[in-house]
């Protein structure tokens, strides 16, 4: 973290602004350019002071969160993932039939705990279909697991790095104070506002490619001076055939001088 601290004082390292909000501009860029091409972010932030600002900007803007406690193989064990998933559809059918009303009184509460364990852990991720395109953490320490992940998958991650951290597990660190809850929120909300704008730039690109039938918005082709002539010849009565060859017999006429008739007599 060297090249992002500024100085030290009183045993404290003090963090470049200046680096600070060089990254949050190139991680509001990714951001953005990611949810744009069609791929959706995750937001990872488990510690005590994140929790709260990363289940409230992702839910904003619409994207998946994990603000409880990280499961291992949530990315490299997906299939599993889903199964609970799938699981507490089940559970949450069995309250909306009313079925669950044919249980015991102890096998409700079981089943209660269950239910709400399951939507505790994994309640950001339930819409989450296949592998997100890039994953923001913070405080890379506690979320080690999380970026050992997301570095086997090959997916992209930015995180929210102090100076006890290794940047260099990272693709693109915001060095910051990952402690300070005004800090996390500040940052958080930014991404947040980026990820509207892909959405948008998303929206846009389907309309544009849906607005009009295919070919509908292409330039007229450009015609050959031969198909040109034919279709003019065609409209006047005349022979497209006959027309060249006309203008076959007439070219070498009108082209010859007097000498080459001479000269043939």
């Amino acid at each position: 973290m060297q090249p992002y601290i500024h100085g030290k004082r009183n045993m404290i390292h003090i963090i470049d602004v200046r680096e600070t909000l060089k990254g949050l501009l190139r991680a509001k860029r990714l951001v953005q350019n990611t949810v744009a091409s069609g791929k959706d972010v995750l937001f990872v932030g488990t510690k005590r002071q994140a929790k709260f600002a990363v289940k409230e900007e992702a839910e904003r803007c619409g994207m998946h969160y994990v603000s409880e406690r990280w499961l291992g193989g949530t990315l490299t064990n997906f299939r599993t993932i889903r199964a609970r998933l799938n699981r507490l559809e089940e559970l949450e059918k069995l309250w909306e039939t009313g079925q669950i009303e044919t249980y015991s009184k102890k096998m409700k509460a079981a089943l209660q705990r269950e239910m709400t364990k399951i939507k505790t852990n994994l309640e950001g991720i339930r819409r989450m279909e296949r592998m997100p395109g890039l994953m923001f953490l913070i405080d890379v320490r506690r979320e080690h697991i999380a970026v050992k992940e997301a570095k086997k998958l090959g997916v992209t991650t930015a995180a929210l790095i102090d100076t006890d951290s290794d940047p260099s597990l990272i693709d693109l660190p915001i060095p910051a104070n990952d402690d300070a809850m005004r800090a996390i929120e500040i940052i958080m909300k930014e991404l947040a506002d980026a990820v509207i704008e892909g959405k948008k730039g998303r929206q846009a690109g389907a309309e544009g490619s849906d607005a009009a039938p295919a070919g509908e918005s292409r330039p007229p082709r450009r015609r050959s001076s031969r198909s040109q002539f034919r279709a003019e010849s065609a409209t006047e009565g005349q022979p497209a055939d006959n027309a060249e060859a006309g203008a076959a017999t007439d070219a070498p006429a009108s082209s010859g001088n007097a000498d080459d008739t001479v000269a043939a007599g």
